[in-house]
Parts: C-alpha cells; sequence; structure tokens
C-alpha cells in the first residue's frame, strides 16, 4: 500500500461514507447497516495500527469509496450536490476542533464512557446513538459553522433520524482528524485529483 495517497485516500472515503450516510437518513429513513457500523465503530478505535484498521478493512469504507468514485467522474458533482457538502463542511470543522483542545479532550472522554456503552450493548443500540448525538450538540454544535442537513421533513423529526445524523456527523469529523494525520489537506482535493483517483480504482479492486 503506497503509505502516503492510499491512508489518505482511506480516510477521506470515511469522511465521504458519514456525508452518503446522511444524506440517506435524511432522504430515505434508511441507511447502509454495515457502512454505519463500520462508521460508528472508527471513534472507538483509537489506537490504530493501520489507516485501514480504523475501520476494520476496504469492506468497512466501500460505500465511501464509491461515493468517491462517483463524485470524481465528470459532471457526477451535481448529482452528488449535498453529500459534497457535508463532507467538505466536516473537514472544515475539523480545522475549527483542532483548535479547540479542550474540546478534544471532552470529546475523547466522552467517546470512552460511549464505547464502553457499545460494548454492553451493541453499535447501533439507542442508548450509544444517542449519547454520540448528545456529544456532537455538546460540542462540535456550538460552532458558528452548522451542518445544514437537507432531506424530507417527516424523517428528519424523527428524534431517532436526528440522533443518528448528528451520532453520524461525529463520525465523519472522526475521518477528518484522520485524513489530516495521514497528510491529507484541502488543497488536495484540487492539486492531486488523478492521484486521488488512481488510488480510488487501486482500493476499490481490492476490495472486490
Amino acid at each position: 500500500m503506497n503509505h502516503t495517497i492510499d491512508e489518505q485516500v482511506i480516510a477521506l472515503a470515511g469522511v465521504f461514507q458519514a456525508a452518503a450516510l446522511v444524506h440517506q437518513i435524511a432522504q430515505t429513513s434508511k441507511y447502509d447497516k454495515p457502512a454505519l457500523e463500520s462508521s460508528i465503530n472508527s471513534l472507538f478505535v483509537t489506537d490504530p495500527d493501520t489507516t485501514l484498521s480504523v475501520y476494520g478493512d476496504l469492506n468497512g469504507i466501500v460505500l465511501g469509496l464509491n461515493t468517491l468514485k462517483q463524485i470524481l467522474q465528470k459532471d457526477a458533482g451535481q448529482k452528488n450536490v449535498e453529500v459534497i457538502r457535508y463532507a467538505l463542511s466536516l473537514i472544515h470543522l475539523e480545522g475549527k476542533l483542532r483548535k479547540k483542545p479542550e474540546m478534544l479532550n471532552i470529546i475523547g472522554k466522552r467517546i470512552d464512557q460511549a464505547k464502553g456503552q457499545a460494548e454492553h450493548f451493541s453499535i447501533l443500540h439507542e442508548n450509544v446513538i444517542h449519547n454520540l448525538a448528545s456529544l456532537y450538540i455538546d460540542t462540535i454544535s456550538t460552532f458558528n459553522l452548522r451542518i445544514q442537513v437537507t432531506g424530507k421533513p417527516d424523517f428528519l423529526k424523527v428524534s431517532h433520524n436526528a440522533a443518528l445524523i448528528r451520532a453520524t456527523l461525529l463520525t465523519g469529523i472522526r475521518s477528518a482528524i484522520l485524513w489530516r494525520q495521514t497528510g491529507g489537506r484541502r488543497w488536495n482535493l484540487l492539486l492531486k485529483r488523478k492521484a486521488i483517483e488512481a488510488s480510488v480504482d487501486r482500493l476499490t479492486r481490492e476490495q472486490q
């Protein structure tokens, strides 16, 4: 595995997977369950051996890789405009969070508590999801930039859907942190587009 670009793309796929899941929940009230389990679990992998081990394996980010692949195709951006907006907002929010070590500390402690809960119940148990959602409200939601999620009002009004969306956005922040740790920068998205595309193709082939 090419340490730099492939690891960056794995983390970036994590960001786009969170964005795609938020879009699914908001628009359809349904979601890709294995993808959501992998994304939520990524919050609890705090000392990974590799970037990929945050998501288990390539199957854990297949939705993110496929979403990235679609977006990188010519003229595909229009179809995925909301997903792109969520992903770029998550990357922007990670930049704000990085400047607040005390908030990062609070997030770390509360994720540890949620991890214990997930071990007792299950990854997608209502208690775990609502705990992670309240963590998002208490921390990331306090920034001036708020991610405005657009979807069907009837679905967005369901409290469990709202909690799922917030918990999933938290996983996107986790992946954005990982992306930066592997050397990802916003300008890479423009300047390294071909390299990102080649890496997505390579990783997708490995996953199949």
